[in-house]
């Protein structure tokens, strides 16, 4: 096909049959979409609502108090809470009745913590500092529990950052994953060790956990963090070259230096096909296949390909890469994004991508679908069987990933969408118009380009949205649905 396509090329008839469509390997023209001018916050008014949500969905399950922990790597639930994030040290906050939040931090996090919008109390709990930092007037952790209102007798939710369920253990509320030594003090001064429970799943659980719907302001942050790690992605697309080495590729990335959620992957050659490694001084060669993901706190996206220009540089053995594996990912992937929306159920995104891409050859083993906030993977409502149905402000990612074990290795769109209805569209076009005409311009792409179809509610985070090219040295050679 001559030239690029830019718009208004294809007519896309909402939830088309896909048994009628064809995926086609052509020029494409993508939009520059653009980059954030406006850094949305999330306000002390609503870390206080969701404090006073929590204490309440604790005390519907019979909990007298709450108590949330975090550290370096795993902040996301006490950061939902409070806005602090541990940077070095543990820290806990706890939610007794009649008393006001308590936030127990280091003293690498004890100025920090004053960054904080939420109405919260520190404490300074010497033995969370670094080693070798003072521990003299150090109180007792069992003092500052009962200081900030945990009395014996009650029975106390411990949340950290996972819970578990009857097909692990038979008593899964008594399997705690916060370190021992908060929880033997916690399980003392309860009297009781029976009194403290696993209640991750007021935060997390996959069907209403509090992290699982989030506000407009909330929604705006993960798209602007979005916007920045799709275009960190777009920038390897259009830069790589043969003979740069991986690091060199990764300065190409223009990424602003904000919050990691996991590191930052991009490899090509024999690590390539694990997927996670960090990029090296390796020299990047020609043929090689290379992958690479940019995640920051409420965002995602990875990409990989064949560093060749055509399929005539790939080894003959897979010169029907595009026919065998990328066509039939990027049409599956095409019908989730037409599928998703309120209302749809997590089994039913799941049967649409086994019934396209089960075959062992695509390997596809993890949830095709799940969660994200400001950690990469919160939970997947995404499973077989599942009657979880989607609603409005949930941040989504499509995660439908090939390990095929061969030397086709894979392919990969990683991307981040919001579900809102169409009070939650209008609030988000009233309060962040920047971000709303980035998101328009992006379902206007899908469709009008990519022949992809979305449902009203569906609003596409990042700066590619379902742009897939297989050969790393034509970017501009992509796959769109066609009639």
């Amino acid at each position: 096909m001559l030239g690029f396509l830019t718009a208004a090329h294809v007519h896309c008839s909402y939830m088309k049959g896909y048994g009628m469509s064809r995926v086609e390997l052509t020029p494409i023209d993508l939009p520059e979409f653009g980059l954030p001018t406006v850094q949305p916050t999330v306000s002390g008014d609503i870390y206080a609502n969701r404090i006073a949500t929590a204490r309440e969905r604790a005390a519907a399950v019979n909990l007298d108090a709450l108590v949330v922990y975090g550290d370096r790597e795993h902040f996301a639930n006490l950061a939902y809470l409070t806005g602090y994030d541990p940077r070095f040290e543990e820290a806990l906050l706890i939610l007794a009745p009649g008393n006001e939040p308590t936030l127990v931090i280091g003293l690498e996090g004890w100025g920090y913590a004053e960054l904080s919008p939420a109405p919260i109390r520190r404490v300074l709990y010497r033995s969370f500092s670094l080693m070798g930092m003072p521990r003299a007037g150090n109180p007792s952790l069992a003092e500052i529990f009962r200081n900030a209102g945990i009395r014996s007798g009650q029975r106390i939710g411990l949340i950290g950052w996972k819970y578990f369920d009857r097909r692990e253990t038979a008593s899964p509320q008594t399997w705690i994953e916060v370190p021992a030594f908060i929880t033997d003090v916690l399980r003392e001064v309860s009297g009781d060790a029976s009194n403290v429970v696993n209640a991750t799943s007021i935060l997390m659980n996959a069907t209403d956990g509090l992290r699982i719907i989030n506000e407009v302001d909330q929604l705006a942050a993960f798209e602007f963090a979005a916007t920045w790690a799709s275009q960190a992605v777009r920038n390897v697309l259009f830069s790589v070259q043969p003979g740069m080495t991986e690091l060199e590729l990764s300065q190409r990335m223009n990424l602003p230096a904000l919050p990691l959620a996991v590191h930052t992957m991009l490899s090509a050659g024999p690590r390539a096909a694990y997927g996670l490694p960090s990029p090296s001084m390796r020299v990047i060669q020609r043929g090689e296949y290379l992958t690479t993901a940019v995640g920051l706190w409420g965002a995602l996206t990875s990409r990989a390909g064949f560093l060749v220009g055509g399929t005539e540089e790939l080894p003959a053995a897979i010169r029907d890469y595009v026919d065998k594996l990328v066509a039939p990912y990027f049409a599956t992937a095409a019908a989730w994004y037409e599928t998703v929306g309120i209302g749809v159920t997590g089994g039913e995104l799941y049967r649409l991508v086994h019934e396209r891409i089960g075959d062992p050859f695509f390997g596809v083993a993890l949830n095709p679908g799940h969660y994200i906030h400001l950690d990469e993977w919160v939970n997947s409502p995404v499973f077989e069987g599942s009657e979880i149905p989607l609603r409005s402000g949930m941040a989504l990612q499509i995660d439908i990933i090939p390990a095929t074990g061969t030397p086709y290795i894979s392919t990969n769109i990683e991307d981040g969408i919001a579900l809102a209805d169409e009070a939650l569209r209008a609030e988000f076009e009233q309060k962040y118009p920047e971000a709303w005409g980035r998101i328009q311009a992006r379902r206007r792409f899908m469709q009008d380009v990519l022949g992809i179809c979305l449902k009203p509610e569906v609003l596409p985070f990042s700066n590619i949205p379902a742009y897939l090219v297989p050969y790393l040295l034509n970017p501009r050679l992509a796959l769109r649905m066609v009639e």
